[in-house]
């Protein structure tokens, strides 16, 4: 059997955060999970604590657990860490080794609006491009099961393949983790996803997401709010300067 992009490395990517809005909030904790293989065992886990220099909402400490004392007297400086962060990512990157992530825009606005409000060179700016290859779990599942009803949180994918986790979800690791056994379950429900190359995968994923949003966008006028959701993948917004 020809081997594809699913049997070769792939660098998983999760952070917890203050809370939703990329231009004001923090990040809190971001996991790494180097993956060259289904299963834990395959798996090399780099996970950071940080102090997000600003109280963590309750909300948020609801969600992933971490306390704002616990993080200011165990968190890396901002810097620091995600500095580690972007170099690790901008590596894999240049090397061709995917960044998989669940709902990616989120997570790779905020690392960006971070970087430049510490100062630090964004990923984009260390790449020298567009941030490449990506694959959203989220956005292939969208793609390649377009009509299929229901909602697609990442807890939702993992029941819909019958996969269990060994973890608590909300936690960044365990996120990653999670994340890498649905793509794995979706390449191979879908072959046509694992035997497309990652350049292409990656363009499709930019059609997948558009389409989505655009139909979002028109639900959303429809209902009389406002038709906020950014049409451009993986970066939906740019930095903030």
């Amino acid at each position: 059997m020809t081997s594809t992009w699913i049997d070769g490395p792939l660098l998983g990517f999760d952070t917890e955060t203050t809370g939703t809005n990329v231009a004001s909030d923090r990040i809190v904790t971001v996991a790494l999970v180097h993956s060259v293989g289904p299963g834990r065992e395959h798996e090399t886990v780099a996970t950071w604590l940080i102090d997000p220099e600003m109280d963590i909402p309750e909300a948020a400490q609801r969600v992933h657990g971490i306390s704002t004392e616990h993080a200011r007297a165990h968190g890396m400086a901002a810097a620091e860490a995600l500095d580690e962060v972007a170099a690790m990512i901008a590596d894999a990157l240049e090397r061709d080794i995917p960044l998989v992530a669940f709902n990616i825009s989120f997570d790779l606005a905020i690392l960006e609006n971070e970087l430049t409000r510490l100062g630090l060179p964004t990923l984009t700016e260390r790449l020298g491009h567009d941030i490449a290859p990506v694959i959203d779990a989220l956005v292939v599942d969208r793609g390649v099961d377009r009509y299929r009803k229901g909602k697609r949180t990442l807890t939702d994918l993992l029941a819909l393949f019958g996969l269990e986790q060994d973890g608590q979800l909300h936690t960044a690791d365990v996120d990653v983790s999670a994340t890498l056994d649905v793509l794995r379950a979706l390449a191979a429900k879908h072959p046509q996803v694992a035997a497309s190359s990652l350049e292409d995968l990656h363009r499709q994923q930019v059609g997948w997401h558009r389409r989505w949003a655009e139909g979002m966008n028109e639900w959303l006028e429809k209902k009389g709010k406002t038709p906020d959701v950014a049409t451009a993948w993986p970066l939906g917004q740019p930095a903030v300067r």
